[in-house]
């Protein structure tokens, strides 16, 4: 049974990262000099201790992205790394197998967000114990320059994606996605948030697989309409050095706090596909001074706090 919803669930997310790069393609496509997906399969060689393969699709130097990273992997290692096993202690040692896609996109223009989004799905088996399976994911936003009207289209998305698999997921999963995406050592929150689960199995194992795949189904609809509203928006050298600025904060997250970078990099991931999240440029300042009543100031007293948006 395990073995045949492992296939189930390859299936589906390799065709989910096909149709997530393919409408990105076609964004691209519609302007001049269209940069175009890299697809780059790897698989692990023999003799390693972490097995397994996948596909790593990047785009980079579009007109609307500047990078995009969309990865699908699924491997098998003797031991869970300890960033998976902080909640779950009895499944320390336990071998185990892990698919998943996750994706982030840093557009070009400072007033498209940037985006994130993953689901997964893992399994363990404890000595002596039969296979224990559980999945994770979710998508948040990652505004530089703040938009009401997107905030609330996106939580919408990620509420309507919940909604056939219970009314408390909704609240519950945002307030997990605002616990998680929050940078201890700024003070801050990431961005305005959307969702996010771990170590989920709580509706049974096949309503819980449903439930994360209506969650990546439900991406393209959450984030492209906030894409074609703000792309063509013109901008300067200020919102430019202010998302670099902002960017920083991004790659501070994903380095310190990330648990998914975490697990990636603790059991032996392929490293070039684990850091396909980071920024192709970034900045970093000592204490920028920030003009009050500017809109990058909105952007953190208005954007970077915890708000209920739906």
């Amino acid at each position: 049974m395990m073995t045949s919803s492992m296939d189930d669930m390859r299936g589906w997310l390799l065709g989910l990262q096909r149709r997530i790069t393919g409408a990105l393609a076609a964004i691209e496509a519609a302007g001049e000099g269209a940069a175009a997906f890299l697809s780059d399969p790897w698989h692990k060689p023999p003799g390693e201790a972490l097995q397994g393969d996948g596909v790593t699709m990047i785009l980079e130097g579009g007109r609307v992205f500047e990078r995009a990273g969309c990865g699908f992997s699924h491997v098998r290692g003797p031991r869970l790394p300890p960033s998976a096993t902080q909640h779950r202690p009895e499944l320390a040692g336990a071998p185990f197998e892990a698919l998943g896609v996750s994706l982030v996109f840093h557009p070009r223009n400072p007033y498209v967000p940037t985006v994130h989004m993953n689901v997964r799905m893992i399994a363990a088996t404890p000595a002596g114990g039969a296979p224990v399976c559980w999945f994770g994911g979710g998508m948040d936003l990652t505004p530089f320059y703040g938009f009401d009207e997107d905030a609330v289209h996106f939580h919408h998305a990620c509420r309507a994606a919940l909604a056939p698999f219970g009314a408390h997921l909704y609240p519950r999963f945002k307030q997990w996605c605002d616990e998680y995406f929050y940078l201890q050592h700024r003070g801050e929150q990431r961005g305005v948030g959307g969702i996010f689960f771990d170590d989920f199995a709580e509706l049974g194992f096949a309503r819980s697989m449903e439930m994360t795949q209506a969650v990546g189904d439900a991406f393209l609809g959450a984030y492209l309409p906030i894409v074609e509203r703000r792309a063509g928006m013109p901008h300067g050298e200020r919102e430019r050095a202010f998302q670099l600025y902002r960017r920083g904060r991004y790659v501070e997250f994903n380095l310190v706090w990330d648990r998914g970078t975490h697990f990636g990099l603790q059991s032996g991931g392929r490293t070039e596909s684990i850091l396909l999240s980071m920024p192709p440029l970034a900045a970093w300042a000592y204490q920028r001074p920030v003009e009050p009543g500017s809109p990058e100031a909105e952007l953190a007293r208005r954007y970077l706090v915890r708000r209920e948006w739906v």
